[in-house]
C-alpha cells in the first residue's frame, strides 16, 4: 500500500494550540458551533458531525484547554482536498487565529502537491483569497447535489 503515515502536529504559540490529535478535541463544543451558530451546518446530529471527524484530517484550536476553532480537510491526499467547517469563536477573532489555523492547514505536509482543493464559504473570502484561493473561473462546469434539508428530516 502506498498510503502514507498522517503527520500529527501540535503548534503552540502563546496561550494556543492547534492540534491534529483527533483525541483531543472538544466534540460537544465542535456540535455546539456547527449545530447552532455556524449557519452552514444547522441542526447537524451529533453522530453525524462525529462521523464526519472520525473521516477527516482535523486541526483542533485551543487557547489553554478550551476549544475555541475549527477545521477539517477531507482529502484522498494525493489530488484533492476539501476544506471545511473552519471557525474561530466570535470573541476569539480579531487576533490572528483564523489565519494560524489556515497557515497549519494549508502547510501540513499530508496536503502538499494537491491538484486542487475545494472551499465553500459565504463569510471571510480574505481570507481565503490570501491562500491562493479564487471564484469558480468556471462555474458552469460546476455540479453539486445539495440537499439543505438533510438535518431537519433526521
Amino acid at each position: 500500500s502506498s498510503r502514507k503515515k498522517m503527520k500529527e502536529i501540535n503548534f503552540s504559540f502563546g496561550d494556543f494550540t492547534i492540534t491534529t490529535d483527533k483525541n483531543k478535541l472538544d466534540l460537544d463544543a465542535i456540535h455546539d458551533f456547527l449545530s447552532k451558530k455556524s449557519g452552514w451546518s444547522d441542526g447537524i446530529p451529533f453522530e453525524t458531525m462525529k462521523t464526519s471527524i472520525e473521516n477527516s484530517l482535523n486541526f483542533g484550536l485551543f487557547c489553554k484547554n478550551t476549544q475555541i476553532g475549527f477545521a477539517r480537510v477531507i482529502s484522498d491526499f494525493a489530488t484533492i482536498g476539501y476544506l471545511g467547517d473552519i471557525y474561530v469563536l466570535e470573541e476569539y477573532r480579531g487576533k490572528g487565529l483564523s489565519k494560524a489555523l489556515m497557515e497549519q492547514v494549508m502547510n501540513h505536509s499530508n496536503l502538499q502537491g494537491l491538484r486542487r482543493w475545494i472551499l465553500l464559504t459565504s463569510t471571510a473570502e480574505w481570507l481565503y483569497e490570501k491562500y491562493n484561493f479564487t471564484k469558480l473561473p468556471n462555474p458552469e462546469f460546476y455540479m453539486e447535489l445539495y440537499n439543505p434539508e438533510v438535518y431537519k428530516s433526521n
